[in-house]
């Protein structure tokens, strides 16, 4: 499943992926009548850009094949020419085979001397941070309030003599009452929360409850091996004096570790620190063409570079999973990811109708994807082509190097929450409708698939991968292009989503649970 190579010199209407496909894909709007140039059909209706066109005739229950992958099945017979979307395609499922491990290469590291580095911050524990913030968490929703009050104090104009912190911002969430005292949806929220409190895009943290909430900051701090120190600071409101009282505690506390955060100076340090989660959201029929192959090249390279590329979003590789267990470091890897695909379709999604079980959004439709599996073919390519090296769940901290998985769900908060409490001190995010995205502690690069969106919202997109399609850059090109836009951004050059302020609303921890 490479990513297809489009010669500079020979830019059609359609792209072929495969020379073993039965569809193409429409490079640009395809007019009704036209006989196309290299291929030996006639396009029998108009098809918008983006959307897949019959290269022969596909007879009922036939596989439809993209890059040589099955992404779906004929529900009626095709003609050649004729445009192939959810309409004459039927989603059932199909059998695989996972081959554990049975292609894994190891990665063909650099030199050291080779390898690149960016400007740091160098942490105590030996964690490198691309962000200096400072950070205050509540423990539930019932000190939401009080975290953004004390974040909001900190304006611009009152961190002017700090230049060296990059703000100081609230990560709030709609839960922690209310739900199961114990089990893995606490758990969870737990390590989330741990996994921001501790990561190395904050200088310090404060860490705020109510009182009376399920998710006790004792029993927080106790599962996940916390301790005050000080760089971490634990108020409960109801032993503060209330909303009030608890907002002036928390400011004066924040207050006392501005001088210590600003002190801090970035060094160079090792690509190999970058740990990069990978994100895709308003995806087109051009994702799995320019932008998300693009991005799993800059993987490959940061994997050289000794790095790390996080893949997420589980029901979005689903269909093409066997892919990625091929490439497994081992048989107990890519067992570890069908367990993860199992649970979600034996236990967590049954009867529901979310995109794991066929249907993708409205929008991924009109950017030309029929179903889930068309959709898992691009969004797995943002791993790039290197080895599986490990499996984690949901906001478990991430040490293995290389391309890893982590399983979350499709929603970009959520899955973007979860990489980053792993230690994702990067995003890099692409799309093809045009998702306004963005992340804290974190930043977020945006990568657009085409250059009419690219074009159109510019101020949200950070590279133009529609250079593929328009015959002026190689995947490779643009993989290397954004493997030095990692390095850029990581040693401080503001993304587009920074410049405009995104990351305030953007942690969710999932919830998993039910609610009582």
């Amino acid at each position: 499943m490479d990513a297809v190579a489009i010669d500079k010199r020979m830019i059609g209407p359609v792209i072929r992926l495969h020379p073993d496909d039965n569809v193409v894909v429409a490079r640009l709007d395809v007019p009704i009548g036209l006989q196309v140039p290299g291929e030996n059909f006639t396009s029998r209706s108009q098809v918008p850009a983006g959307y897949k066109i019959a290269a022969r005739r596909i007879s009922k229950g036939e596989p439809i094949l993209k890059y040589s992958v099955t992404v779906g099945f004929a529900n009626v017979d095709i003609e050649p020419g004729a445009m192939v979307h959810s309409h004459n395609t039927e989603f059932r499922e199909f059998d695989r085979d996972y081959a554990h491990a049975s292609e894994f290469k190891p990665v063909q590291l650099l030199p050291e001397n080779e390898r690149a580095t960016f400007q740091g911050y160098l942490r105590a524990n030996g964690k490198v941070g691309t962000r200096n913030f400072i950070g205050i968490l509540s423990t539930v929703n019932c000190s939401a309030t009080v975290v953004h009050r004390i974040a909001e104090w900190f304006t611009p104009e009152r961190l002017a003599d700090y230049p060296n912190v990059d703000g100081v911002v609230a990560f709030s969430h709609s839960i922690g009452c209310g739900m199961e005292m114990t089990g893995e949806p606490m758990q969870l929220l737990r390590r989330t929360m741990a996994g921001y409190a501790r990561h190395p895009n904050l200088a310090a943290a404060l860490v705020i409850g109510l009182g009376c909430e399920r998710n006790q900051l004792k029993g927080l701090m106790a599962q996940e091996e916390l301790q005050a120190s000080p760089t971490l600071h634990t108020f409960i409101m109801q032993e503060s004096g209330g909303t009030r009282r608890s907002i002036e505690a928390g400011v004066e506390a924040v207050r006392a570790l501005l001088p210590a955060a600003n002190a801090v100076r970035r060094q160079s340090v090792p690509a190999s620190h970058l740990s990069v989660g990978l994100q895709c959201g308003g995806s087109d029929g051009f994702s799995s063409i320019t932008a998300n192959p693009a991005l799993g090249a800059a993987v490959d390279i940061l994997a050289r570079h000794g790095g790390t590329g996080i893949l997420s979003e589980t029901p979005e590789i689903y269909g093409v999973e066997h892919t990625l267990t091929r490439r497994a470091a081992s048989v107990a890897i890519g067992e570890k990811l069908i367990e993860r695909i199992r649970w979600w379709k034996d236990e967590y999604s049954v009867g529901r109708d979310v995109q794991i079980n066929g249907q993708v959004s409205p929008g991924n439709q009109a950017g030309g994807l029929a179903n889930i599996f068309e959709k898992s073919l691009g969004s797995s390519m943002k791993g790039g082509t290197g080895p599986l090296m490990e499996v984690y769940r949901y906001a478990e901290p991430v040490t293995a190097k290389g391309f890893v998985f982590m399983d979350t769900p499709g929603f970009d908060p959520v899955s973007a929450t979860g990489q980053i409490a792993g230690g994702a001190n990067l995003i890099a995010f692409t799309t093809g409708r045009g998702s306004m995205f963005g992340s804290k502690p974190a930043p977020c690069i945006k990568l657009a698939t085409n250059s009419p969106m690219f074009h159109k919202l510019e101020e949200d997109m950070d590279i133009n991968c529609g250079e593929i399609l328009d015959g002026t850059a190689s995947v490779q090109e643009m993989g290397q292009r954004i493997f030095e836009l990692f390095l850029r951004t990581a040693s401080g050059e503001p993304s587009k989503s920074e410049k405009l302020g995104l990351g305030d609303h953007e942690f969710v921890p999932w919830q998993i649970g039910i609610m009582s």
